[in-house]
Formats: C-alpha cells, sequence, structure tokens
C-alpha cells in the first residue's frame, strides 16, 4: 500500500545485503532532471502509480520506486511481480544486476560518506562501482512519524578482473 503522501508503506530489508535484481520485471519512468537533481519529482511519481494502475500491475513493495539520476534525464524504476505485460515502459532488468544496499537514516545532504564507503568495499572486494539508484523511503510529511528521514542506497557494480588483478599484486609486495 501506498501512504497518502506517496511514500512505499513497505520496503525490503535489504540493508548490507548484495542483491541480484537480473530478469525482474520494472516498470520505467523517465523524469526531467537539472544536474542530478529531479524537477517535479511528485508529479512523476503521480504519472507512474497512474500508469500501473491503468495497466492493472501488481507490485511487491507498492510505491517503492529506485530513483537514477543523471544529468538532464533520469529514471524512476518500480520493481514489478513478475507477469505479462506488452506495454511500453514494462522490461525486464539485465541479468545479473547486482547492486549493494545500505539504508540511510537521514537526508540527501548527509549521504556522502555511505557512498564513499560502500565504493570503497566494492572495490577491495574486486568488484566495479557503476550507477547509483536511490529510493526515497520517507518524505518530510511522513518523517517524523516513521522515525525520521530514510533513504535506501543501492550501488549497482560488476565483478572486475582487472581490479582482482591490481589487489593480488598489491597482496605480493
Amino acid at each position: 500500500m501506498i501512504l497518502p503522501c506517496g511514500c512505499p508503506e513497505t520496503f525490503p530489508d535489504w540493508n548490507g545485503q548484495d542483491i541480484n535484481l537480473g530478469g525482474r520485471l520494472v516498470h520505467e519512468q523517465p523524469a526531467p532532471m537539472f544536474m542530478h537533481l529531479p524537477l517535479a519529482f511528485n508529479l512523476y511519481r503521480h504519472r507512474q502509480n497512474e500508469d500501473i494502475e491503468r495497466l492493472e500491475l501488481k507490485e511487491e513493495w507498492p510505491g517503492f520506486t529506485l530513483t537514477k539520476s543523471a544529468a538532464f534525464r533520469g529514471r524512476h524504476l518500480r520493481l514489478l511481480l513478475d507477469q505479462e505485460c506488452p506495454a511500453r515502459r514494462v522490461h525486464r532488468l539485465p541479468n545479473p544486476f547486482r547492486l549493494r544496499v545500505a539504508l540511510h537514516h537521514g537526508d540527501i545532504g548527509s549521504i556522502q560518506p555511505i557512498v564513499r564507503q560502500m565504493q570503497t568495499e566494492l572495490v577491495q572486494s574486486g568488484s566495479m562501482p557503476k550507477e547509483i539508484y536511490l529510493s526515497y523511503l520517507t518524505c518530510p510529511t511522513c518523517a517524523p512519524d516513521r522515525g525520521g528521514s530514510m533513504m535506501m542506497v543501492l550501488r549497482r557494480w560488476i565483478p572486475s578482473k582487472k581490479i582482482r588483478e591490481k589487489l593480488e599484486k598489491r597482496k605480493q609486495r
């Protein structure tokens, strides 16, 4: 269920885990950004909700959105239950689609240490960090009732042979 403010009532308990969403069915909503800041975030979230309802699609965690920002054009991904749908904005994620997840208690202004720590851990494990997805779990309206501002940081990664070789060379020194 989606709360009246638009936030997800429930979300997955992936904190501190590596997950693979490869092959998952998603609804993708393009969204304008300006220097990685979403423009009209609530408008595009509402459009995506309407589109999902109109297509009669089901979500495991209604309202749980992965937001990928970019300089001028980003996207919102919503995870759907496995079903058939030929709609243009519904597709499957590439397999594998590995993500490292961290739950952040705070707003976007205090996210930098978590992103740095996540990147360091990935490189030290021999993986190449890729794009970052954010999932806003609370808004300013519902944050006081739900334990403060929360967001989920998801960093996509791929295994890297070159990074592993460099790590092995350092160990041998």
